[in-house]
């Protein structure tokens, strides 16, 4: 394991969470968080971001799938907010498109400290599987937040919508790859001298 790495437990009276982060992994991920739809997407959001993940979550899913959504977002977020430090001498900023036959999203990170979020995916269907659409997005929304980035996906093509989510995902990913990516230099990149 590297030294970017975190583990987070996350308990409410809706969900416990635990998970493992090591951003300088070969995107192993053991993921479990009793909806498949969510687990294919979270999967696929650390194998490309090189992330090597373990989440185990109980959920109160025969609520529906909503508390299991936003907290492992959040648990995961906190992860990697943690794991990345003070994010001295990382890119900080990443962009990345990521095609799935006809969809095409675009994702773009800055690791600002400063949690903000805008997801467009233009979703057709209420639900992917298990998984309500508007918590695909929520996902993406509580994962900036608790990680303390500023995340920008969306939508420039597509009509299938498993399509939309996984090249989403998998932007969402490319993008942070490179934004957690070591350079040259060991500063903080911010003029502040601070990302936090």
């Amino acid at each position: 394991m590297s030294d970017r790495t975190a583990t987070v437990e996350r308990r409410t009276r809706e969900t416990f969470i635990e998970v493992t982060v090591d951003l300088d992994g070969d995107g192993d991920a053991e993921v479990a968080t009793g909806l498949g739809f969510l687990d294919h997407m979270i999967t696929a959001l650390a194998r490309h971001a090189r992330i090597d993940l373990t989440l185990r979550c109980e959920g109160d899913t025969h609520i529906d799938d909503h508390h299991t959504a936003e907290d492992t977002a959040l648990a995961l977020g906190e992860a990697l907010r943690l794991a990345a430090g003070d994010r001295r001498g990382v890119r900080r900023f990443g962009h990345a498109y990521a095609p799935l036959d006809e969809a095409l999203c675009r994702a773009v990170i800055d690791l600002s400290g400063r949690p903000w979020c805008e997801v467009e995916l233009g979703f057709a269907r209420e639900q992917l599987g298990d998984v309500a659409t508007e918590n695909l997005t929520h996902f993406l929304q509580s994962l900036a937040i608790a990680a303390r980035m500023t995340l920008h996906v969306d939508l420039i093509r597509g009509r299938n919508d498993h399509h939309k989510a996984e090249a989403a995902f998998k932007a969402t990913a490319l993008a942070l790859r490179q934004a957690l990516t070591r350079d040259d230099h060991d500063d903080v990149p911010s003029t502040k001298g601070v990302l936090a």
